[in-house]
């Protein structure tokens, strides 16, 4: 088996889809996308088609590493989402042509299911406690939000009461057993991260995610000394070398790489069982569309250290368009009491419809995350 070509659509609301073909009529599909830079990514993807057309698309790990090595200039976002996106459909070339979910070709699975988390509140949080009780009717049984809007190094008291304000009135909605993940989205520098995160604690979250910008992750260790929270972060790293210092550490408890930014199955699978080995939790990161998630779902097979799966269904950022739009059978993402089951299905587990991927390619995207200031003028942290 040969590959012979490699197609991608921009489809909205901010995703981008790849199609893998072969000479023997067995397709595969990717989700290789940086949000907001879906056009760059497209372009990294088709650089990188020259190498593949003619190969055998078997030879998965061989491909991922020519892909990693062979331009000297290494990882980062866009070439580590580009090959994300390769390796996703390649795999599920190999899963559809052995007629095996690809977790049977990662060894088999290790849970039947995987707990999910529904996001509320929006970029600027509001209103979260009507939809953390929303979700919890719904069925959910975890919700995450983001906990602030932009913040200075040093920052109002308001500002802080603002958000143990919202928090408390979730946690007072849904009840003890219930999680609450609580976003600091990197908007959120080291001295107001300590202050939050102790002020925090008596609400008992789940995790609290990318307290500090992964640049930043020496600050970790204060941020750890000040709260028994959970922390969570890695959505902004890309490979088992970004990871292999953090873990390290001690003083992260929860790992969230991307399998649409940090390489795909190939290397989410690498970095999940480095997490296992210092105990560290995977949470892996997916805001994103039905091929990054059901992507998500073959490795939390096989990861026994998994033990929630971020999911978009109702997130914001799907005005228009939403993840179960693109399948065929939508029910393969149903939830149930909080969980969803593995996809059983050839492959990824899922049949993209492809006539709706063509229709809304025609239409496309041009997302981009807003530029927020601060009053005084300065950029701040989205």
């Amino acid at each position: 088996m040969k590959i012979t070509n490699l197609e991608s659509f921009i489809v909205p609301p901010r995703w981008l889809f790849l199609k893998i073909e072969t000479d023997e009529g067995i397709s595969g599909w990717g989700e290789p996308v940086v949000e907001g830079r879906a056009k760059t990514v497209k372009a990294a993807v088709e650089e990188l088609s020259d190498y593949l057309i003619g190969e055998d698309p078997f030879r998965i790990e061989d491909h991922w590493q020519v892909l990693y090595r062979s331009g000297f200039y290494r990882g980062g976002p866009i070439l580590m989402s580009a090959i994300a996106g390769i390796d996703q459909a390649l795999w599920d070339i190999k899963g559809k042509y052995y007629d095996a979910p690809v977790y049977e070709l990662l060894g088999g699975a290790c849970r039947d299911s995987i707990k999910v988390y529904s996001w509320i509140g929006g970029d600027r949080p509001s209103d979260v406690g009507e939809a953390a009780k929303e979700r919890a009717e719904s069925g959910f049984t975890a919700i995450k939000m983001n906990a602030t809007e932009e913040l200075q190094y040093i920052d109002s008291n308001k500002k802080v009461a603002k958000v143990i304000d919202r928090v408390a009135k979730v946690r007072e909605i849904v009840g003890d057993d219930f999680g609450i993940g609580i976003d600091f989205h990197g908007r959120v520098h080291k001295p107001m991260a300590k202050v939050l995160a102790k002020e925090l604690e008596v609400y008992n979250p789940m995790f609290i995610e990318e307290p500090v910008v992964s640049q930043n992750n020496e600050a970790l260790e204060k941020i750890a000394s000040q709260t028994k929270i959970p922390i969570a972060t890695g959505e902004r790293m890309f490979s088992r070398w970004d990871f292999k210092d953090l873990l390290a550490s001690g003083y992260v408890d929860i790992i969230q790489p991307d399998l649409s930014h940090a390489g795909g199955i190939t290397e989410c699978k690498k970095i999940a069982a480095m997490a296992e080995a210092y105990d560290v939790a995977v949470a892996f990161h997916c805001p994103l569309g039905p091929i990054a998630l059901a992507a998500c779902l073959q490795v939390d097979a096989t990861a026994h250290n998994a033990y929630i799966q971020e999911q978009s269904l109702g997130i914001h950022y799907n005005q228009g368009s939403d993840i179960l739009d693109y399948l065929v059978d939508p029910s393969v993402f149903e939830y149930q009491d909080g969980y969803v089951d593995i996809p059983q299905g050839a492959g990824l587990g899922i049949e993209i419809d492809e006539n709706c991927v063509r229709k809304k390619a025609q239409k496309g995207h041009n997302w981009k995350n807003p530029v927020w200031r601060h009053e005084d003028g300065t950029v701040a942290e989205w």
